[in-house]
């Protein structure tokens, strides 16, 4: 049954973004990042799509997505949580090959615990805290992580399989943290290397980082919202990655309403004459942002719209002039931008954030409807 409003995923074009990355990653693997229901695109069906597009690895923040991901048939594809959290049923992602992440000594000594539990090593990485300023060991606490994960490889526990860190600015290039985080992991890896740790893969870059800095490929690249057809630097263009998120709706109704007639909510929005306002079944319980009222545009009647008025929970409205559209017609809210409909990256603009958090935010609510690929 049709959903009133839905995002289509285009699944090849995932796989042409992870291709043309693939590339430009220079003879590194690549990991597909898909945690938060990749990016919003939808965990499993997007995972295949990356995975056929070249990608070696999957990347998830939560071990709870790298579950799903077993659960749902996606074996013998090395999967890495990023997200070290205590307390996690770790014994259990040992058992399915998850990688597993650590940044302090008392978290690898938890999955050391678990790898017993499960009667097999644990594949762990670690994690540095280069600049970043979040997750991951600092500098200064980097030996006494290592001494922790050589111990317990010694016992049999585990086996250090990668080294990494995250940017925190690649996106703008020429910021003089890029080249110092380069540096700092480096000498950490040095160090590492140098205390007795055999990683198979060390790795810096983001979806920023590929784009911009060969520099800092090492041996793995972790593509996220670029892998979906979003640049992450905007001011350098799209590099040539196509959006796969299309966010349309259905026309729910269509009325004649005299000028000074007040809109939605508050009334912040007020006809200047008679007009057609048509009513979109989408709203903030969608992910649509609330405060896009009377600012964002949308693509209906043959060209764009701007929300009138606020947008509610379930719905908003648009001023159509003396266009008109029937029940049922096709509004699209953002897309690809190839019939003239708005893209994320311009939602994002007019709101001040970015692009990630648009199609990110697009609730269950809206059913994902899979094109161009397997699902």
């Amino acid at each position: 049954m049709r959903s009133p409003a839905q995002a289509r995923i285009d699944l090849a074009a995932i796989s042409h973004n992870v291709s043309q990355l693939r590339e430009r990653a220079g003879g590194a693997e690549v990991m597909a990042m898909v945690k938060a229901e990749a990016y919003g695109h939808g965990l499993v069906p997007a995972a295949r799509a990356a995975l056929a597009g070249g990608a070696t690895w999957l990347g998830v923040a939560k071990l709870a997505e790298a579950l799903e991901l077993r659960r749902a048939g996606i074996t013998g594809v090395r999967t890495l949580v990023c997200l070290g959290v205590p307390g996690e049923p770790y014994d259990e992602a040992i058992a399915l090959d998850v990688d597993l992440t650590a940044g302090t000594p008392s978290l690898v000594e938890e999955i050391a615990a678990a790898a017993e539990r499960a009667g097999r090593p644990a594949r762990l990485q670690l994690k540095a805290d280069t600049g970043m300023g979040r997750g991951g060991s600092t500098p200064a606490d980097w030996t006494a992580l290592v001494e922790a994960a050589l111990k317990a490889e010694a016992a049999g526990h585990l086996r250090v399989v990668g080294l990494y860190s995250h940017f925190a600015c690649a996106d703008d290039p020429g910021h003089p943290s890029i080249a110092n985080q380069i540096e700092v992991f480096t000498e950490l890896v040095e160090h590492a290397e140098k205390a007795g740790i055999r990683p198979e893969i060390r790795h810096l870059s983001n979806s920023a980082a590929i784009l911009t800095l060969p520099e800092a490929r090492f041996d793995l690249v972790r593509p996220g919202i670029a892998m979906y057809g979003l640049t992450p630097v905007p001011a350098l263009g799209t590099f040539g990655l196509r959006p796969a998120m299309t966010l349309t709706a259905d026309t729910a109704v269509v009325k004649r309403v005299p000028a000074g007639s007040g809109v939605s909510y508050g009334h912040t929005y007020v006809t200047d004459r008679e007009t057609n306002l048509a009513l979109v079944p989408a709203g903030y319980g969608d992910g649509i942002p609330r405060h896009g009222s009377n600012l964002l545009e949308v693509f209906a009647a043959g060209r764009r719209r701007r929300i009138a008025g606020r947008v509610c929970m379930d719905q908003f409205v648009i001023d159509l002039g003396d266009d008109t559209l029937s029940a049922g017609n096709e509004i699209i809210l953002f897309g690809p931008g190839d019939r003239g409909e708005p893209t994320a990256q311009e939602w994002a603009d007019t709101l001040g954030t970015i692009s990630y958090e648009i199609v990110t935010r697009i609730g269950s609510r809206v059913p994902r409807v899979y094109e161009g690929g397997a699902s």
